[in-house]
């Protein structure tokens, strides 16, 4: 599966973005998806995941009731709704895909993801 996210830019802080990954293929309703992120000089860390039926999600507690993470796996896309935007959420953000299995396995960590597209950069202004 090939994914493009897009959505990022500049906002100031308190305020929101929606990003979004699209993805190739017929099967992406087969794939667990997870967006991750990566500030400059730190390593890239897990924001929210979703399973492949959209039935469960999970979510980093740095953002946790400020991002939903959301699939319309008819337009074989994944969202992230992102508000209440602080500095600290500046960072390239990825999306990944995962093929799902019948148990969730809620997956947040990079090796767990097999397929990654090429990030989008979310600038928050103070």
């Amino acid at each position: 599966v090939q994914l493009q996210a897009f959505g990022g830019g500049l906002v100031q802080a308190g305020g929101s973005l929606r990003l979004s990954c699209a993805a190739s293929g017929r099967t992406f309703s087969s794939y667990d998806m997870g967006w991750f992120r990566q500030a400059p000089g730190k390593e890239r860390e897990f924001v929210a995941a979703i399973s492949m039926s959209g039935g469960s999600t999970q979510y980093a507690d740095s953002v946790k009731g400020r991002f939903t993470i959301s699939r319309d796996n008819a337009r074989n896309t994944v969202y992230l709704q992102m508000n209440s935007l602080k500095p600290e959420d500046t960072a390239v953000y990825y999306c990944a895909a995962v093929r799902g299995s019948y148990y969730y396995t809620k997956p947040k960590l990079t090796h767990e993801y097999d397929y990654w597209g090429q990030g989008t950069q979310v600038t928050v202004s103070s």
